[in-house]
Parts: C-alpha cells; structure tokens; sequence
C-alpha cells in the first residue's frame, strides 16, 4: 500500500473519531467542537558527512471543547478508542462545571462555516528511504565544507513529513484535508582573521520534494553567507538608513501580524489599537492575503475553528483594511470573525520593482541588516530594540560586515518611514516580502 491510500485510510479513520466524540458530546453539552492534526514523518540529521540521528514521529492529540451554559471546558486525548473519548469528554464536562460564566465563548457563526474543501495541491507524501535522506544532507554538507574558510559543519538535516487536519463541530460540520512538507537545511562555521568564527546557514522548504534546492545549492549557499560574515566590524553609534533583507523583512511584518491580531486588541495591548480605516504605511504600500495558492506553504482551506479562508486586502494604499479575529476575539470587539484562528495565510507584499542591487543604491550609505537576535519588542508601545548584523553599505556597495550593534525606533515610526520594499521575494514563509528599506534608525555600535 503507498503512502497516499494509507494518508486516506488514516483520514477516515480519524473523521470516525472526530464524528463519535461529536455525537458523545452533545449528550450532554449545548455545544462542542473537536479537532485532530495527525502528523507523521521522519528527520535524518548528519555532522561531519556522518549520519547524527534518526527521529521518527506519528502523533496526533484529538482535543475536545464543549460549551454548557456559557462555561467551557477542553481536554484531550491521543488514543482514539471509544472509551478513552469517553473519558476525555467526562472530564471536558467537569472541567466546564468549575469555568466562570463567559458570554463570548461558544463556536464561530455558522454562516462561515466552510462548506466544501477546495483541493489547494497540498499534499505530496515522499518517504524516501533514509540512506537517501542522509545522502541528501551529506551533499548539502560536503559542498559547504569545500569552501576552504569554513572549518566545521554544525549539522545538515533532510526532513519529510505530512498530516492530516479534521475538524468538526455540533453546526453539522466535519471537514478534513491532508498537507506535506519537506526541508532541507545545513549550518556551518567558518574561520576569519585572528581565529574568530562565525556561522551561518541556508534552508530550503516545499509542499512538493520537488520542488527543494539542491542540496548543493543549500551547502554553497550557507558556505557563502558564513564566509561574507567573516572579519566583522562594530559601526560608530548614530543614525542611518537600514535595509532588512527580506528573509529578515518578514519578521517586520511579523509585528503587523501581532499588532492587529484580536488577543491583543481586546485586552488593549497593541501599539496599532484604534488603527482601523487609518495609513499606518506609506500610501503606496500594499499586502494582500491569498489562502487559496496552489500548493502555498500557509494555503488552508479553512481555519482552526472550521471558518472558510478567503482572499483579503491587509493594507490599501497604507491603510489597514482589516483586524485578524477569531471568533472569541470579534464577539468581544463586536465585529465579524475573520478566519484566521490559527495564524495567517499567505500574505504579499507588494514590491516598488527594485532588484536588489537597485535596493542598495537607494539604501546609498547605511545598515544592510540580514541577522536580528533578542526579543526586544513591546507591542503596547511598539517600541523596538533588536540586535542586529549584516554589512556597511556605502554608495550603493556593501563595504564589510558588521556585527555587535543594535538597532532601534518605534514600529509605528517605521511603519511610516518605510522607502522601498525590493522584489528579491522570500518564498520561504508565510510572509512573503522582498527586502524593506527604512529611511532611519537608531544604530548602537561602538
């Protein structure tokens, strides 16, 4: 039997589950909700071109939420026998008998309830035997270790992995859809002037193995970021222009995403709280969500609590268009839920058609920063404050690499201060962007 008929004997099987504790549940309670994400795969992880480890896994918890009287109560279980859902739905029930009273629990409206799955091309199951596997992240590692300035491999991996997504709820819906995804990764460290290392890495990730890097591409390209890294600077403290590349410009947008989420709306700790129908970008900046991409790494169907995923417009013209909302969050704000429990899916933004190069010579004179560490964001104030490295760019060249410096200013002023967004997309995350281009920024150096 291959993978595909066991993945669809697997689906009904748990669609069988996920439908007894639904028919338990309403025994006894107004309202309930089940879920199950059964994942299964493997990760082959070498150091040295020597095989590291092995791990296989094949988990999957089905959770259980019911509603009585507006009281929640949730529990869970990974064995999917008719008496262990028993046990589980028992102890969902006595648990909702001990929760306070909340008039914004219960399930999302059931007018947005997805009413038949599209096929978004997710699932492309590969098992490959793990000799091969390993002989993949070897490769990877090989070409990275023939550069002669790195000195040693801090592992490579090859992992491959689906799992099969069921929802239902007491609305009448059971929906389920099946998803894969492979990576490929190697890390490596280099030496410079005086012995000082650095390391750096490079991964590749699909829905279709296919669809991977070579693993060559993954080692040189790792090899090659490592060595540019090497012999770094400290830059004198001021303010200058700074680029995110756009592996790093996605998590800029990652605050957005957190700003305008509903948890942080309704407890009033967002530093874009009241931002609704107002510019918080430049008027030419865009991003747009498309759920439905075939075979795009956050594609989904429908969201965690069975609402149907649709096209969206983020930010018009600067303007924030939209709030993400799960239903909890839309019933306390008084608003429509957005189906985005769960997270985002597939978000663009639009470049202004710069390519790289053409991005650093409007950068002219700054920061190119390409690594960002540490946690320092506050998202009531939008305050932010991050370390950071990449290269000194001057006249549009990058000049040295650069290390040990902080950056920082408030998102909001970022937000608005942004130039340029480059059209070197990241395809990697469920944030596409090319680099961004900020005006200014605080840099704390020597």
């Amino acid at each position: 039997m291959d993978v595909k008929q066991q993945v669809s004997q697997q689906r009904v099987r748990l669609e069988v589950a996920v439908r007894k504790a639904l028919d338990i549940a309403l025994a006894s309670a107004h309202a309930c909700e089940v879920a199950i994400t059964k994942s299964t795969g493997f990760s082959v992880t070498t150091r040295m071109c020597e095989v590291e480890s092995i791990e296989f896994n094949s988990d999957g918890v089905l959770g259980i939420t019911v509603y009585r009287d507006q009281r929640k109560g949730s529990a869970s279980t990974s064995d999917l026998s008719e008496k262990a859902i028993q046990q589980a739905i028992v102890a969902a029930l006595d648990i909702s008998r001990y929760t306070s009273e909340d008039p914004y629990a219960g399930l999302a409206p059931r007018e947005l309830m997805i009413q038949s799955v599209p096929d978004l091309h997710l699932f492309y199951p590969d098992m490959p035997k793990l000799d091969y596997a390993a002989q993949i992240a070897i490769a990877a590692e090989r070409k990275a270790l023939s550069y002669t300035k790195i000195k040693q491999s801090d592992g490579a991996s090859y992992d491959s992995r689906y799992a099969v997504k069921v929802y239902g709820n007491s609305h009448g819906l059971l929906a389920s859809y099946s998803s894969s995804r492979h990576s490929i990764s190697c890390c490596v460290i280099g030496q410079g002037k005086n012995n000082r290392m650095e390391r750096d890495y490079s991964y590749t990730v699909a829905r279709d193995c296919n669809e991977l890097w070579t693993p060559e591409t993954v080692g040189q390209q790792a090899a090659e970021k490592t060595i540019s890294r090497l012999d770094s600077k400290k830059l004198t403290t001021g303010k200058y222009p700074v680029m995110f590349s756009s592996d790093v410009a996605t998590s800029l947008i990652g605050h957005l995403i957190i700003a305008i989420s509903g948890v942080n709306l309704y407890r009033k700790s967002s530093f874009l709280l009241d931002c609704l129908g107002q510019q918080i970008l430049p008027k030419w900046f865009n991003i747009v969500e498309r759920p439905h991409v075939l075979g795009g790494l956050a594609s989904a169907p429908f969201d965690d609590e069975g609402i149907f995923t649709q096209d969206r417009q983020i930010i018009a013209d600067g303007i924030l268009t939209t709030y993400l909302l799960t239903s909890y969050a839309a019933r306390k704000m008084s608003m429509i839920p957005t189906g985005h429990a769960g997270g985002v899916h597939n978000w663009f933004v639009k470049s202004t058609g710069q390519n790289f190069e053409m991005m650093l010579r409007e950068l002219n004179t700054g920061l190119l920063v390409t690594e960002i560490m540490g946690q320092g964001i506050n998202v009531v104030t939008g305050d932010y404050s991050r370390g950071a490295a990449g290269f000194w760019v001057e006249n549009g060249e990058i000049k040295y690499p650069v290390s040990e410096v902080t950056i920082a200013s408030n998102l909001k002023d970022m937000f608005m201060n942004i130039v340029a967004v480059g059209k070197d997309t990241e395809v990697r995350s469920q944030v596409q962007t090319g680099s961004i281009l900020l005006e200014s920024m605080k840099v704390a150096g020597d």
